[in-house]
C-alpha cells in the first residue's frame, strides 16, 4: 500500500483556508483518492483540549507558552492522527502547520524563529516539517480579513490572536511572505474567487506529479 500525501494550507485568518481544504477533498475524493480534512490546532480529543487554552483571551501568556501549547498540540495531533492515517493510505489536508507558529509567535510575537523550528522538529518529524504539497493564502487587505471573520460569527467573541493589533496582524502578513520565500511554498492571492484559487491549487497539485503516484 502506498502511503497517503501530507498536504498543508497556510495563511492568515480570514484568507479562506478552511474553503479550500474542503474543495481540495472533495477533489480528491472525486478522484478516488481517501483524503481527511484536519485543523491545527485541534483534530484530537486531547489536542481540542488543549486548542480550548489556546484560543481563550481571557488567558494572558508569553510567546514561549504558546509556542509549547501549540507545539503539544501538534505532536498529539502528528503522533495520534495524521501519521496513522498517512500510512494507511489517507492522504491528508491540513489548514495550517509550524509555519503558522513561525508567522505568529516569531515575527508576531518576537519569539526566536530557531527555537520554534528545533521545539517542533524535536516533537514531529521530517514528514511533518515538510509537507508533499503547501500553499499559502495571501490577503494584504487587513479591513477585508476581518469582514470575512466577521460573517462567520467569529468577532463577537475573539479569539487570542483575532484580538490582536493592526501592527501585529502586519507583522504577521509580513511574517507569512517571508516563510513562503524561504521554503519555497507558493504565495497565492486570496482576494480571488473561491473557484479561482481552488482552480489555481488544483493545477499546481497535478503539475506537482504527486497525483501521477497515486
Amino acid at each position: 500500500m502506498k502511503a497517503g500525501r501530507y498536504i498543508v494550507i497556510e495563511g492568515q485568518d480570514g484568507t479562506g483556508k478552511t474553503t479550500q481544504a474542503d474543495l481540495l477533498a472533495t477533489y480528491l475524493h472525486s478522484r478516488g483518492i481517501d483524503t481527511i480534512h484536519i485543523k491545527e490546532p485541534g483534530g484530537s480529543p486531547v489536542a481540542e483540549a488543549i486548542r480550548g487554552v489556546i484560543l481563550d483571551a481571557t488567558l494572558p501568556r508569553t510567546p514561549m507558552t504558546n509556542t509549547l501549547l501549540f507545539t503539544a498540540n501538534r505532536h498529539e495531533l502528528w503522533h495520534a492522527v495524521i501519521r496513522p492515517a498517512l500510512k494507511r493510505g489517507t492522504w491528508v489536508i491540513c489548514t495550517r502547520n509550524y509555519w503558522s507558529t513561525l508567522a505568529f509567535q516569531g515575527y508576531g510575537e518576537g519569539m526566536d524563529l530557531s527555537i520554534i523550528s528545533a521545539i517542533t522538529a524535536t516533537f514531529t518529524d521530517k514528514q511533518y516539517m515538510s509537507p508533499d504539497f503547501s500553499v499559502v493564502l495571501a490577503f494584504d487587505d487587513i479591513a477585508a480579513r476581518q469582514k470575512r471573520i466577521a460573517s462567520r460569527g467569529k468577532l463577537a467573541k475573539p479569539d487570542t490572536f483575532e484580538s490582536k493589533t493592526t501592527d501585529f496582524q502586519t507583522r504577521v502578513q509580513g511574517g507569512y511572505r517571508q516563510i513562503a520565500k524561504e521554503f519555497e511554498i507558493p504565495l497565492l492571492d486570496a482576494s480571488r474567487s473561491i473557484e479561482a484559487i481552488h482552480s489555481d491549487i488544483v493545477g499546481r497539485l497535478e503539475k506537482s506529479q504527486l497525483l501521477a503516484s497515486s
